[in-house]
């Protein structure tokens, strides 16, 4: 292997550990990570791990300014519209093709993981990270039971960014089955039934991300000299 390519694949392997960290909420929206430490950690030099940073940041997970750091990104509202825009213009296709073409096998599997998200999603000692894998995963299933790749792949994408939100605390709020009728809707075999509901649930979503990360607004958009870098600076 070339020097070239052993930096690539340096960079590669930094790359997806960070990203790991900040999907499982490891690394906290706000919070600072430092490039010497994680090459420090890994047992690598500086550059593969500058590398790994640049992608993120062309990713919208991390953020970085002069003279301030590197941290996880604080979406801005701007950030969360555009999100939620392209992921209901996706996703509405998607219940409507599952819609057509997904069997009674798929529907009932479609329906257990559903009552599954939706308890794991109200109780208060479930594990976040599970909760937001097995909810990244049924909405995963719907694009693939649609019968059109492209458009799986494109959603699974779209979730990435997602997760580093919904990784924020959010107190539960009274029980809803918000994924069981959205299957129930998409079930009855109906392109038009299953699209308003999905873009009904998207809607639900961008709202209740809005209230989650309401705090953080003004932190993002006031900047700062420089960022947080102990737990009680980060604390909002």
């Amino acid at each position: 292997m070339s020097e070239a390519e052993k930096s690539q694949s340096l960079a590669f392997e930094a790359y997806l550990t960070v990203r790991q960290r900040i999907l499982r909420g490891e690394l906290v929206i706000g919070q600072t990570i430092s490039r010497r430490k994680v090459a420090a950690e890994l047992g690598m030099s500086f550059l593969p791990v500058s590398e790994a940073f640049m992608r993120l940041e062309f990713e919208g997970l991390l953020e970085s300014r002069a003279r301030a750091g590197t941290r996880v990104r604080i979406p801005t509202k701007q950030d969360i519209n555009g999100h939620y825009a392209v992921r209901e213009a996706l996703e509405v296709q998607a219940a409507r093709l599952f819609a057509e073409h997904a069997t009674r096998e798929e529907k009932t599997e479609l329906m257990r993981m559903a009552m599954r998200v939706d308890a794991l999603g109200q109780s208060s000692d479930a594990d976040r990270i599970v909760y937001l894998s097995l909810h990244e995963r049924l909405h995963g299933r719907i694009a693939e039971y649609a019968r059109c790749p492209a458009l799986s792949a494109a959603i699974e994408k779209t979730h990435a960014l997602a997760s580093t939100w919904n990784c924020v605390t959010q107190k539960s709020g009274p029980v809803r089955k918000h994924h069981q009728d959205l299957v129930k809707a998409l079930s009855k075999g109906d392109p038009e039934v299953a699209g308003h509901a999905m873009r009904v649930h998207i809607d639900l979503s961008r709202q209740r991300t809005f209230k989650r990360l309401e705090a953080w607004f003004e932190i993002g958009e006031n900047g700062s000299s420089r960022y947080a870098r102990s737990p009680a600076e980060q604390r909002i």
